[in-house]
């Protein structure tokens, strides 16, 4: 992989983070809680965790987001 496009990628990762972080979610599971963190993982992408609830999630969880 090239420099370009892991500065890239973590370019994007930060931004996910700053329009994530805080907001409430709901997951398809029923679980609910605000995101506190996300994570990139090489299997599943985008993952976060919530408050309130051990574990992270795919973003493709989330069935609803605050706005």
């Amino acid at each position: 992989m090239s420099d370009k496009r892991a500065m890239n990628i973590l370019s994007e990762l930060h931004a996910a983070e700053e329009e994530l972080v805080g907001k409430a979610v709901v997951l398809t599971d029923g679980k609910a809680g605000a995101i506190v963190h996300v994570f990139l993982d090489d299997a599943h992408g985008l993952r976060i965790s919530i408050s309130g609830h051990d574990g992270k999630w795919p973003i493709s969880t989330v069935k609803h987001i605050e706005n």
